[in-house]
């Protein structure tokens, strides 16, 4: 450990901080006015609404806003998964790329509307420029944007006081775009470029170095991506080694500003919520919470990183963990680049996180397990806190004896089950689809490794994608043949087929049960604060809060940790 690797930690802290209620103010004024008002842009907006048929007047309750997430969602899949299929016909293709197999690219349109941006493929070689900007880049605004409109949704039927409405998804996802994806990935975009960040469309060129050996290096549009691809959390890297090539992110300072990208939306959506509801503090306990559970994150991966692993002792090696680092901005960067991306539901990084120490490693899997709740994706994340949120009120209301209270309207028989359905539906789906790998001969050939550390890319695989994050242990692939050959005609492949359903089972099950709390909640009558009522805008409940998404979520994986991570962590060598 380093001086300067706990200063740029901090650093980062102190900005994450200072940004949230500037970016919650923002967020809040955007969404507050109402979808038949007038706002800046509203030449742009006007049309979009005709051209979609939507009338800004209707507003939608929980069923039809739902129906309009699931349209837009499917029709856009469909369209993505077109593009990929026909990559041979696309323009801006110097590479003359094909297409991949068709179930690589169901697997890849899966990843990217449900906002997971696994990748079972090198960008550079595998992704024409079109695809790249008008398959990928179009959708990492779009799965963002529904995000962001299902918790502005969900925020509104808690603020609500009458009336089952809780908005036009159309409206929220339009704003979102136009007022808050796109000008912010405009300034961050910039930024990076100025940083040495490429954007381009030239063709790739061969370079022979001193050594005689020819070298080809990769261009693209990268900017421009890069950009959504951190603030939306969505975290696809247009090249294979993400956020580690220089060509993605070349200065210390530009990996700061993405990893900052990526949290700031998160962060400043607990404001929001906050000024929406009328009450501040209860977004500074959610924000509280979050930030408690990141800061001890980054605290165990940064300790454990920065000192040898049972194998290099064994090997009779000392020093820190440097094996998959980047060694361009130290341990304490890295440290904190994992801890950023699987807090948020973001999949960039910048080290390999299979060559973490095991205990370094089981974090980065934890937060995941947690259902990225600490942070969270843009949008997702805030949901599923509120939805931890409102299970510690009944847990709370049960242990002081009366009926349990958020924001005062009752919770009841209808809001809890829905709620348990949101917050452990994915968690058992990780642990099916992860006993399904490991345990059936179709799987095997995925798994690189043998031992504790097989068992930990499996686990993690599946977590990521059915959390919606994206990073990977890199050894795990669905690029295989099925008698485990890779000879560049990809066939019909186990693990593309059951990610992409964990993929897109992790992403809707929790909208969808979200919504359907907030279309439950959105019509109760206010009952008026009084000296019983059980406040949820306190540190003492920041406590219960966190104690919570702890028991319900981490004690689910607990035995399948204790299987790889910490095993590894526990073990002499490496297999």
């Amino acid at each position: 450990m380093t001086a300067a690797g706990w200063i740029e930690i901090l650093l980062f802290i102190a900005l994450l901080i200072a940004i949230t209620p500037v970016l919650g103010g923002y967020l809040a004024r955007v969404y507050a006015a109402p979808p038949t008002q007038l706002t800046a842009l509203a030449f742009v907006e006007r049309p979009v609404y005709r051209l979609l048929g939507v009338d800004p007047a209707r507003g939608q309750d929980w069923k039809r806003y739902a129906r309009s997430v699931l349209i837009l969602s499917a029709l856009f899949g469909a369209l993505l998964y077109l593009i990929l299929r026909t990559q041979g016909i696309h323009p801006w293709n110097p590479q003359d790329l094909g297409s991949g197999a068709w179930d690589v690219s169901f697997n890849n349109a899966a990843s990217f509307i449900s906002n997971t941006n696994w990748q079972f493929y090198a960008g550079e070689t595998t992704m024409s420029y079109f695809s790249q900007m008008a398959g990928l880049a179009v959708q990492n605004f779009i799965s963002a944007g529904v995000g962001i409109a299902v918790v502005v949704a969900f925020v509104r039927a808690l603020a609500s006081r009458s009336g089952k409405e809780i908005g036009v998804f159309y409206v929220d996802l339009v704003r979102t775009i136009l007022y808050v994806l796109l000008p912010l990935s405009v300034i961050v975009g910039l930024v990076l470029v100025s940083q040495g960040v490429i954007q381009s469309l030239s063709g790739y060129s061969d370079v022979t170095g001193v050594t005689g050996l020819t070298q080809t290096f990769g261009f693209g549009p990268v900017g421009g991506q890069e950009a959504i691809k951190e603030l939306g959390t969505n975290g696809g890297g247009f090249f294979n080694v993400n956020s580690a090539m220089p060509y993605e992110n070349p200065t210390w300072f530009s990996n700061f500003v993405e990893m900052l990208a990526i949290l700031a939306i998160p962060a400043g959506l607990t404001a929001m919520y906050g000024r929406m509801v009328d009450n501040r503090r209860q977004g500074w306990m959610v924000f509280g919470a979050m930030m408690t559970l990141f800061v001890v994150a980054v605290a165990v991966i940064y300790i454990n990183e920065t000192g040898p692993t049972p194998a290099m002792q064994a090997a009779g090696l000392t020093g820190d963990n440097l094996e998959g680092k980047e060694m361009r901005f130290g341990i304490g960067s890295s440290s904190l680049f994992a801890a950023v991306t699987t807090a948020a539901s973001c999949g960039a990084v910048n080290a390999a996180m299979e060559s973490m120490s095991g205990l370094g490693g089981a974090v980065p899997m934890a937060q995941m397990m947690t259902g990225e709740v600490i942070w969270g994706g843009v949008g997702s994340g805030l949901s599923s806190m509120l939805l931890f949120v409102i299970l510690g009120v009944f847990i709370s209301g049960l242990m002081v004896g009366r009926t349990p209270e958020f924001l005062g309207k009752k919770i009841e028989a209808r809001e809890i089950k829905l709620t348990v359905i949101g917050s452990i539906a994915v968690p058992m789906m990780v642990l099916v689809t992860t006993a399904l790998a490991i345990g059936s001969k179709w799987g095997a050939p995925s798994i690189y490794n043998g031992g504790p550390q097989g068992f930990s890319e499996t686990l993690y695989a599946y977590t990521s994608q059915g959390n919606n994050n994206g990073s990977a242990f890199a050894g795990y692939t669905g690029y295989l043949q099925p008698n485990g050959t890779n000879d560049g005609a990809f066939g019909i492949s186990f693990a593309d087929v059951l990610g992409g359903l964990a993929m897109l089972g992790g992403r809707f099950i929790p909208i969808l049960a979200v919504l359907a709390v907030a279309g439950s909640l959105a019509g109760k009558r206010v009952t008026p604060v009084g000296l019983g009522t059980l406040r949820t805008d306190t540190p003492t409940f920041g406590v219960v809060l966190i104690a919570v998404v702890l028991i319900v979520a981490l004690l689910t994986f607990v035995p399948a940790l204790l299987l790889g991570p910490v095993v590894q962590g526990l073990s002499d060598q490496l297999y």
